[in-house]
């Protein structure tokens, strides 16, 4: 069976998905409503979001700043009657695989490789896309067009990086499952749907250099097929000497969008590590300033390494080269900076694991939420904090006195662990003329001492 086609300018409508942080798949919907003006539908399954395009938007939607990952959506069944019998599943979709439909996705494939320029080969991806529910469970297939396959790109059409004629289509499928209700295993999913795609188009599969990867994305009953458009996750797009804990861009991204940055804000992230956070901001936020400190020298080094290759690239391509951005060492609990000088402060604060410990947070914590609360500004002041350890995070917000008031938290996963991003607002309260301490303010106040407990001192 071969699907054909012409290569044309005609513009029609398809569905995308993209993977997105979990916890901001909120922000990244409001992002495409913002920049491209499409309405997004939120997965259940978290970390997916889907929106319609016309085909002349297709190259916008690479330059979303909350999404990973993006693919084109084949086909999607809100409630797919899987069989109880893993063999009778298996021959369903094996079936399936032909009465899909293929040709529009498939042209969008090929739109999209035009978008881009060859990097070479296809790199094996980092890993399988990210997945949320504990339950989950992923696998690789088999799947592909041979030279026939140019018919489905159209006759006239040159494969990039092929003379005409020469190229066999290499492909991959990719099936990413969650639930504990299914008969079978993603690889097993993945193994047969991708055994009918490639009987169907007589792809040659291969696992790490494939030009076409299929996704199969199965949330309990829910089940979506598609067609991938990014190689790699677009959250690395600003880091090249990560750190041990360098957070994801689009992570960063969905930080910054919580407390919405204004022109000539003063933005800090006192612990910046490789400068993740303030380099997307100085990227997408042109119009606020940033400092960027650490009181590690390697972490600073990597900062200043990172922000370089930003500059770099941006001189390379013709563009403005300079970033509102600065980098300091120093030490976070007693910056070197005026009191009631900072807008906003967004930062990753050690969780405990891969960096520092649990111990050390209970006296990290405290200082460092005093120090926040001294250099930024009251009534209008924020803070974007993001932890694991959430226990130790919301004592030392309790002992903040009222300098201190958490408005907001999403709850995203990092690396597999359930953190918190807290958005605090910063009161009215004049640092130092209030107990930022409140076991050190009752103990300073006499009216609550317990009676006949200075005799007891005697």
């Amino acid at each position: 069976m071969w699907l054909r086609f012409q290569v044309s300018d005609e513009v029609y409508t398809v569905t995308i998905g993209a993977t997105v942080p979990t916890g901001f798949e909120n922000t990244a919907a409001e992002e495409v409503q913002e920049k491209i003006g499409a309405n997004a539908k939120i997965s259940k399954d978290r970390g997916r979001i889907y929106f319609q395009i016309t085909t002349d938007k297709l190259s916008q939607v690479h330059h979303l700043r909350s999404v990973d990952n993006l693919f084109v959506v084949v086909e999607e069944y809100d409630n797919y009657q899987f069989k109880d019998s893993k063999e009778e599943t298996l021959e369903d979709l094996q079936k399936l695989a032909s009465k899909l439909p293929w040709s529009d996705a498939l042209k969008v494939w090929n739109m999209n490789t035009t978008l881009k320029k060859k990097r070479g080969p296809h790199r094996q991806p980092q890993g399988p896309r990210e997945l949320e529910a504990p339950t989950a469970d992923q696998g690789e297939g088999a799947g592909g067009v041979r030279t026939p396959a140019l018919e489905i790109l159209g006759e006239q059409q040159e494969v990039p990086g092929q003379e005409l004629g020469a190229k066999v289509l290499k492909f991959r499928v990719t099936c990413n499952r969650a639930g504990d209700k299914h008969s079978f295993s993603s690889n097993e999913a993945a193994r047969d749907f991708g055994g009918a795609v490639q009987e169907l188009f007589q792809w040659k599969a291969d696992m790490t250099k494939f030009d076409i990867e299929v996704l199969l994305n199965i949330h309990n009953v829910e089940m979506v097929i598609g067609i991938a458009l990014t190689e790699e996750s677009l959250h690395r797009r600003n880091i090249t000497h990560f750190g041990p804990t360098t957070l994801r861009s689009t992570l960063c991204y969905g930080m910054l969008r919580l407390c919405k940055p204004q022109a000539s804000d003063v933005i800090l992230d006192p612990m910046c590590g490789t400068g993740a956070i303030p380099l997307e901001g100085a990227i997408e936020w042109q119009q606020a300033f940033y400092l960027a400190g650490d009181n590690n020298d390697m972490a600073v080094s990597r900062t200043v390494n990172n922000i370089c290759h930003i500059q770099k690239k941006r001189r390379d391509k013709g563009s403005i080269s300079g970033l509102p951005i600065d980098t300091v060492q120093w030490d976070l609990c007693h910056l070197p900076m005026r009191t009631s000088s900072v807008d906003i402060i967004i930062t990753d604060m050690p969780f405990g694991k891969r960096m520092g410990s649990r111990k050390n947070n209970w006296d990290l914590y405290p200082s460092c939420l005093k120090e926040m609360a001294r250099v930024t500004r009251p009534g209008s002041g924020k803070a974007v904090i993001l932890t694991q350890d959430k226990k130790c995070f919301q004592k030392a917000i309790s002992r903040m006195g009222g300098l201190w008031r958490k408005h907001h938290t999403v709850w995203v996963n990092v690396g597999g662990l359930h953190a918190g991003v807290f958005l605090l607002k910063r009161t009215l309260g004049i640092f130092g003329q209030i107990a930022e301490d409140s076991r050190e303010g009752k103990e300073s106040k006499p009216h609550e001492e317990k009676p006949g407990e200075e005799r007891k001192k005697e």
